[in-house]
């Protein structure tokens, strides 16, 4: 698809763009086969799927968007995932990311507070073929500790401090890709690696803006 193929070639040259700051000059062939293989347009409302491969995010109502295909391809990369992962999304929106994470790991668990995405995304992930997503409706930073511990957790929105949650339901020796800081101020893409000990290391790597992530002491 030509639109598809603008955007990964728009997004190749993002991350030329951010090196500096990411240390990630090139994405991992692998994240960029499942960016271009996942339809962006059947992620986004009727009406604006004319946008869809454009390189920024899109209201998909509820006052949530989805998020610019090179952040998206960026956080995918960071996680480092593996085909036998199970993953943990906090924030499913339209299901966009959890669709390219089902390409590239065993198992997603993606978790949406607002229940009306949650069940668009469900019906959406399910007939688009993407069966190894499974969605709930809840508060995601208090993580799925029913399918922990996770080989990679990834948020996608903005929190103002790493929920301990996610970090207890993180494996040693893995990775959390979260955006950190306020709403209409400013945020940092953070990589948090737990060590084999369970030791954390904190790595800022990109301001970035995001909606914020809601939970139970909102």
């Amino acid at each position: 698809m030509l639109k598809s193929s603008s955007m990964i070639e728009t997004i190749k040259a993002e991350a030329v763009y951010t090196c500096p700051w990411t240390g990630q000059k090139t994405l991992d062939a692998s994240v960029i086969m499942a960016v271009r293989e996942v339809p962006r347009d059947q992620f986004v409302p009727p009406g604006i799927e004319r946008f869809a491969y454009e390189n920024r995010p899109l209201s998909i109502g509820c006052g949530q968007t989805i998020s610019q295909p090179f952040i998206v391809a960026l956080m995918t990369d960071l996680l480092q995932p593996q085909p036998h992962d199970v993953i943990l999304e906090v924030g499913t929106g339209s299901g966009y990311q959890a669709a390219i994470l089902s390409q590239l790991v065993k198992q997603v668990y993606s978790i949406e507070r607002i229940g009306e995405l949650a069940s668009e995304a469900t019906e959406r992930l399910q007939r688009l073929g993407y069966h190894n997503v499974e969605v709930k409706e809840g508060d995601g930073s208090l993580g799925w500790a029913e399918h922990a511990p996770f080989d990679g957790i990834i948020v996608t929105a903005a929190a103002p401090a790493i929920p301990p949650a996610l970090i207890d339901q993180l494996k040693p020796g893995a990775r959390l890709v979260i955006p950190l800081g306020q709403p209409h101020l400013s945020q940092s893409l953070m990589l948090i690696e737990k060590n084999e000990k369970g030791a954390i290391d904190t790595t800022d790597l990109l301001a970035v803006s995001f909606v914020p992530l809601v939970g139970g002491d909102e």
